[in-house]
């Protein structure tokens, strides 16, 4: 289907085509130089110690899992309210997802729930900044200290988010990032984790790459010496073409941020009064919102409905999420069941994510905003 209204289009351009250019004249392709300048600029970026580039944000949260040691028989609270990349980094690393239910004017894991899901297996939060609003890390961050609980962010949407003052990454173990085709910066497919703990990053370098005590970059450089597997590790490496492409990105983040939080308050402006459309909370008081994603609540059983009619006038929209919890594969092994997380199942019932990235011309905002108060009205 052609759509007149795209739901995403990257920006990428002639700096990322001489970046990778560049990358590819160098002998070295895999792991090395390039993506250690990402790293630096993005930890940088984020204000913390260490960054890792990782091949997926879904590899980040299986690195960050297994470096804290949390693995079969351990239970990671989360939230049945995002991507079910989720969910199943915990089952890779052979511990059990519990679901929390989420505040319904965010859609992020609601904190106050969380002790009353504890048990004596529980290890860990695992918390998702959902459409790039951080979740509550300070009350959060107050429950994990209490109950001697690790903190790993999904961060998937949020990059350039913030908390009263608190980045990704600054109040928990670890921060997840991916660089998947429609996030704020891509390289098609990517992802990277961040961390204040050096003790924690030494053993995630060796864990990303095969458990080797020497990277391939290295014994090329330096010339070949015996390397040792000093523990069982992953292929989660990323290569300098996908950094190269990451890194002019990095310069245009803010600039890239505040457009999209242009499009987004033209959009409430527009919707706000749009009969049977909800909208999230606002932004709150000394917060930043990372504006990945643009969602709207439907009412009723009208969410499929405007889906459908908004496709066939051209205009792409998307679901995001459906709740995990009630995807066959959870509810056949983990005998879920509708009802059990109701303000999940509620906003997967109604969510609809509109059209929103850099480069949107105003207008396209207009049509959208346009043709949902008009298909609303009947």
């Amino acid at each position: 289907m052609s759509f007149k209204v795209a739901f995403f289009r990257h920006d990428l351009g002639q700096e990322e085509i001489d970046a990778v250019s560049a990358a590819l004249r160098h002998p070295i392709l895999t792991t090395g130089e390039t993506v250690e300048r990402f790293e630096r600029r993005m930890a940088d970026y984020l204000g913390c110690r260490h960054v890792l580039a990782v091949t997926s944000c879904t590899g980040a949260m299986h690195l960050s899992l297994l470096a804290l040691g949390i693995g079969p028989g351990d239970e990671v609270i989360t939230t049945p309210m995002t991507f079910i990349a989720t969910s199943t980094a915990i089952l890779e690393a052979g511990a059990t997802p519990v679901f929390v239910d989420i505040e319904p004017e965010t859609g992020n894991l609601d904190v106050a729930q969380i002790e009353a899901a504890l048990t004596p297996r529980t290890k860990a939060i695992l918390p998702v900044h959902l459409y790039g609003r951080m979740c509550d890390m300070v009350a959060m961050r107050q429950v994990a200290e209490r109950h001697g609980l690790a903190i790993i962010e999904d961060a998937a949407h949020c990059l350039e988010g913030q908390d009263r003052g608190i980045r990704p990454a600054g109040a928990s173990n670890t921060a997840c990032f991916s660089f998947y085709a429609t996030k704020n910066i891509t390289c098609g497919e990517g992802g990277a984790l961040a961390t204040n703990d050096s003790e924690l990053y030494q053993k995630l370098l060796l864990l990303r790459l095969h458990g080797m005590t020497r990277s391939g970059a290295e014994r090329t450089v330096k010339g070949y010496q015996h390397w040792d597997m000093a523990l069982m590790g992953w292929k989660y490496n990323m290569s300098n073409i996908e950094a190269a492409i990451l890194l002019p990105q990095m310069e245009r983040v803010e600039r890239n941020l505040l457009r999209r939080r242009q499009l987004t308050d033209r959009y409430r402006e527009l919707l706000s009064a749009v009969p049977g459309i909800r909208l999230l909370a606002p932004t709150a008081q000394n917060t930043v919102h990372a504006h990945h994603l643009f969602p709207i609540l439907v009412e009723g059983k009208e969410r499929d409905y405007l889906l459908q009619a908004l496709q066939s006038r051209g205009i792409s929209v998307m679901v995001n999420y459906r709740p995990v919890h009630l995807t066959h594969y959870f509810a056949e092994t983990f005998a879920y069941r509708p009802g059990m997380y109701p303000l999940a199942e509620q906003m997967g019932n109604t969510v609809l994510s509109l059209p929103l990235y850099p480069t949107m011309p105003d207008e396209d905002v207009e049509i959208v905003a346009q043709n949902i108060a008009a298909l609303m009205a009947g």
